[in-house]
């Protein structure tokens, strides 16, 4: 006999199915968006922190106005990170502020910042964090005096050959050091932020009452103020990386922004408590006398459990070195598929599929850097060269709305945004090379090497013969030393070559010299 189906069976059916999928998409959706926002706020919150306090604070002259840099600081980078936002899902290539430079203003700005950021700034923030790794290892071992420089550069170089190596020979031996050296930050953060709520709750919080808080220890010096804010974006540093794995984000038109609204708020909270933690246990005085203030914190407040700061912290800068490391290499591949670097430095091992060149040149030019040990010095020359370049591409978004308005823009922010970013870097670039010339001119000098190396290597077409050859066999014996080879990226960097002049327009063609 036939069975009729019920039809208001089949339509509660149909409606609970549908109902499951909403709620899987939802689910799906937010857990995507948990785990971008996780991302975000781990690669914003690392070393940073554990040093920076002391620069902002020496250069702020008063309790009070440290505390509104920090706050200052991370609205500025909220603004900057909208407008990155915008120009990431407007122009959705990996590399960042790279491609966005790139894009807009051309060949040799593009590979200007391409330029800065494998000589200067990875190899100048690696430093930095191998030297509060090693500052935070000796100073327990040097109660009564500072650790000799000499020993501070000598770990900090271990440190980086160590994770060089484990890098070189295992992507997942990476991650997992990334992922157990990430808790000792979370630790360490939060015991810091709950000792100083204690401390408030004890009436411990002199320095925080606005008649004290303001009480000058130098005299202000805008100029110095702008140095400040140097330090403390050196804290803030990361707010950028989605934009290098844009193409590699679940749904970036939300995701992006939402990392934005979610993260940079929530960094912001714990790097300003965490000021006002150290300042309920020591004086402005007694922070400045330390090269490692979350040691001298946590010898103040936790007795003999002191000895869990110093490791927590260690724990937390080891990863950073690992994680910075780790992210490098994405630079390289977005500038070897342009056809602005040589192959060599976009090339992977064989067998385990680890950028071995990249990071082997990334090493050598992070220990020349260890040629000094004032880490403050290091913050501001690659606070300086970041906020250049952080300038430009926020103009380039102006630049972007003006020449082709109607581009399509998923996410499209008022361009007050961008103005008040650009006041603010100007103010920021004006002093700081005003108080730290010679540090801020030798970034600048730096950058502008770039200029003949793009022209003679990138723009320069028609090479001596001689030169192709020898380029060539130079890289086929990094390959056979290194047992690399260029990886399949599913379409040949010969579609994305250098730009050569063509009729006062630029055109894409592969670049033998750079590519061999």
């Amino acid at each position: 006999m036939h069975h009729k189906h019920n039809p208001l069976l089949l339509c509660k059916l149909k409606c609970l199915l549908c109902l499951q999928c909403i709620c899987l998409m939802v689910i799906f959706s937010l857990s995507v968006s948990v785990s971008v926002c996780f991302f975000h706020k781990g690669n914003i919150i690392g070393s940073g922190i554990f040093v920076s306090p002391k620069g902002v604070l020496e250069n702020a002259s008063s309790v009070g106005v440290a505390i509104i840099v920090w706050v200052t600081t991370g609205i500025i980078t909220a603004i900057g990170a909208l407008c990155y936002a915008e120009l990431g899902v407007t122009i959705p290539k990996s590399g960042g502020d790279y491609s966005y430079v790139k894009d807009i203003f051309g060949g040799l700005a593009g590979f200007l910042r391409l330029w800065i950021a494998v000589l200067v700034i990875y190899p100048t923030n690696q430093a930095v964090i191998a030297l509060t790794f090693s500052n935070y290892v000796l100073q327990p071992l040097f109660p009564s005096c500072l650790p000799p420089e000499s020993g501070l550069r000598l770990l900090a170089a271990v440190c980086l050959l160590l994770l060089t190596w484990v890098n070189c020979y295992s992507v997942r031996w990476a991650t997992c050091v990334q992922d157990v050296f990430t808790t000792g930050k979370l630790l360490a953060l939060g015991l810091i932020i709950i000792m100083g709520v204690v401390q408030i709750c004890k009436g411990h919080y002199y320095w925080l009452e606005p008649a004290h808080a303001f009480e000058t220890f130098r005299d202000y010096d805008v100029g110095l103020i702008a140095l400040s804010f140097l330090q403390g974006s050196f804290a803030y540093g990361g707010w950028n990386f989605l934009n290098y794995v844009t193409e590699e984000l679940v749904d970036p038109y939300r995701n992006l922004p939402r990392a934005i609204f979610i993260s940079i708020p929530v960094v912001t909270f714990v790097y300003v408590f965490a000021n006002v933690a150290y300042v309920t246990a020591m004086s402005p005085q007694e922070l400045l006398a330390s090269n490692a203030v979350a040691v001298t914190f946590g010898e103040k407040l936790l007795g003999v459990m002191s000895w869990i700061m110093p490791i927590s912290v260690a724990l937390s800068t080891f990863g950073g070195v690992n994680g910075s490391l780790f992210t490098s290499s994405r630079l390289f591949f977005a500038g070897a598929r342009e056809g602005h670097l040589p192959r060599l430095l976009a090339m992977i091992h064989v067998t385990r599929c680890t950028p071995i060149p990249a990071l082997l040149f990334t090493l050598i030019s992070t220990l020349l850097m260890l040629c000094t040990s004032d880490i403050y010095t290091l913050i501001n020359y690659v606070g300086f060269i970041n906020y250049l370049f952080y300038g430009v591409t926020v103009a380039g978004q102006i630049v972007l709305r003006i020449k082709q308005p109607d581009m399509y823009r998923p996410i499209k922010v008022s361009l007050v945004w961008p103005v008040i970013y650009l006041l603010f870097w100007a103010f920021l670039l004006i002093f700081s090379l005003y108080s730290e010339p010679v540090v801020c001119g030798i970034g600048l000098a730096i950058m502008m090497t770039g200029v003949p190396v793009y022209f003679l290597g990138v723009y320069w077409e028609n090479k001596p013969q001689c030169f192709d050859i020898t380029i060539g066999k130079m890289t086929h014996l990094c390959q056979m030393l290194c047992s690399v080879v260029y990886p399949d990226m599913g379409e040949n960097l010969e579609s994305h070559g250098p730009e050569r002049k063509n009729g006062g327009r630029e055109d894409q063609r592969q670049n033998p010299q750079m590519a061999n």
